[in-house]
């Protein structure tokens, strides 16, 4: 069935449930590595900083302190926050396709930028411009990749792409190891190199990404029911090039144009329609960013400050750090799709908190190495990837087609800067102390926080395993007598 139009202002069409039934192939690889590359990427850069940590700290380069470190993380995660809010508002409202190319030509200007800094306020201020693109970034590929993935696959998939910042981590942490050896390039010029490659390595994905069309959800949902129609073609004449035989359609809905979704319906919707699920977002994003700023972004401060590791080995610690993070998204994936979403976000949020809080009382009581505390920590970041990976999954398939990049945005934006710009900076501070027992304390604020996403989760936790976007949350622009899937 074609998109037709039904009565004035009105169009039935069975555009979602033609993207929900492809088969997996080709094409969503493609889509899959033109949209997910850019969390390699961030990995990679983001791990440059957790591991350049020590190295700033030479009177050779840029001679910050301990708490000038934990405030650039600061920095990024308010560029971040900003980036998200304008971005994620501008998705909504021009699309999918025009903002992550926008969001990512910033992000690497910035990133290139950063190379170039020369004292601790250069550094922040291109910090702060390269978190506002990976901010937006998060609002407009996690819309564009939920709106165009089969929905009994979103789960793994989402999680995956998430996990998949990790291998970028990995490669920084390997990176580390000639780039921050003085032996081999001189300590002020081996931190700048590695921003350097990031940047130029996305420049490739900018052109890459123009193969990836605009999302048919969008279309349909934005007065352009014939576009989407076209575009949903070109998709399944790639499947039946390949050989792939392909089943009717199901159903259909009928959408009402309508114009521009303003900031007080996406509130009235948040607050009004869904307050269990806006509580719930809430709490896994403020949870989440609260652990994974807190422990990563001060990574290499403590395996220096209270293990003696030195600057030019820290990324042979990360290295194992990283691989954790992106097994668990990849190997538990699939579970979210099949056990469900609420078990699953419960029960690694669980686990999480309570490896966590016990590997903190081995800390405190000197009872690990530099080893063992990197061991446990990649067991505990196995099943909190997963956990942090289904936060953003959670909010991206929640709410309605039309505020999806908001929605993202605003609690990926709340979420970091409730728990996201305030860790950093406090585990600066405490790591700064000296004192094993008070970052110990540090560590049993963030256990409590993940406690409390899983007491959340069970109560309000939404039931999106196998379901098309349409059915968990009605668009906005649905007109009353359509149904999904009548």
């Amino acid at each position: 069935m074609e998109t037709r139009p039904d009565r004035a202002g009105e169009v039935e069409s069975n555009v979602p449930q033609r993207m929900d039934r492809l088969p997996w192939g080709k094409w969503h690889w493609r889509v899959v590595i033109a949209l997910g590359i850019t969390w390699i990427i961030d990995g990679l850069e983001v791990t440059l900083v957790g591991s350049i940590g020590g190295v700033l700290k030479d009177p050779k380069t840029l001679r910050l302190t301990d708490g000038q470190i934990g405030l650039l993380g600061s920095a990024y995660l308010v560029g971040a926050v900003v980036g998200a809010l304008i971005f994620g508002y501008l998705t909504d409202r021009f699309g999918r396709k025009k903002l992550f190319t926008v969001t990512l030509g910033l992000y690497l200007i910035a990133a290139l930028l950063t190379a170039f800094s020369w004292d601790f306020w250069s550094f922040a201020l291109f910090r702060f411009l390269t978190g506002a693109g990976i901010g937006g970034e998060y609002s407009a590929i996690n819309s564009a990749i939920d709106e165009m993935i089969p929905a009994r696959v979103r789960g793994r998939v989402d999680l995956a792409i998430n996990g998949s910042y990790w291998i970028g981590a990995a490669a920084g942490s390997l990176s580390t190891l000639v780039l921050l050896n003085p032996a081999w390039i001189p300590v002020d010029l081996g931190w700048r190199l590695g921003f350097g490659l990031g940047a130029v390595l996305g420049l490739v994905i900018i052109f890459y990404r123009n193969h990836v069309p605009e999302s048919p959800r969008w279309l349909l949902t934005h007065g352009h029911p014939e576009e989407a129609d076209r575009v949903v073609d070109a998709i399944e004449r790639h499947f039946r090039d390949e050989g792939k035989a392909l089943e009717p359609a199901s159903g259909s809905i009928r959408i009402r144009v309508r114009d521009d979704i303003g900031f007080g319906l996406i509130a009235r919707t948040m607050i009004r329609t869904y307050p269990g699920r806006t509580l719930l977002g809430l709490t896994l994003m403020v949870s989440q960013a609260f652990l994974y700023n807190a422990i990563f972004f001060t990574y290499a401060l403590v395996l220096s400050k209270f293990y003696q590791v030195p600057n030019d080995r820290t990324g042979l610690y990360l290295l194992p750090f990283a691989v954790g993070n992106f097994l668990g998204p990849v190997l538990l994936g699939r579970f979210f799709d099949s056990v469900g979403r609420k078990p699953m976000i419960a029960g690694t949020y669980a686990v999480s908190a309570s490896l966590l809080a016990l590997t903190g009382w081995l800390f405190a009581h000197g009872r690990l190495d530099a080893t063992s505390q990197t061991a446990l920590w990649s067991v505990i970041f196995f099943f909190a990837s997963a956990a942090s990976s289904s936060a953003y999954l959670t909010v991206s398939e929640v709410f309605p087609v039309e505020m999806r990049g908001m929605a993202i945005a605003l609690f990926y934006a709340l979420g970091t800067t409730i728990g996201g710009t305030t860790a950093p900076a406090l585990f600066g501070r405490l790591i700064e102390s000296g004192s094993r027992f008070e970052l110990y304390h540090g560590y049993l604020l963030a256990a409590g926080l993940l406690a409390l996403a899983v007491v959340v989760t069970l109560i309000f936790g939404v039931k999106a395993e196998g379901a098309s976007l349409e059915s968990i949350a009605d668009p906005l622009s649905r007109a009353s007598e359509g149904e999904p899937g009548r």
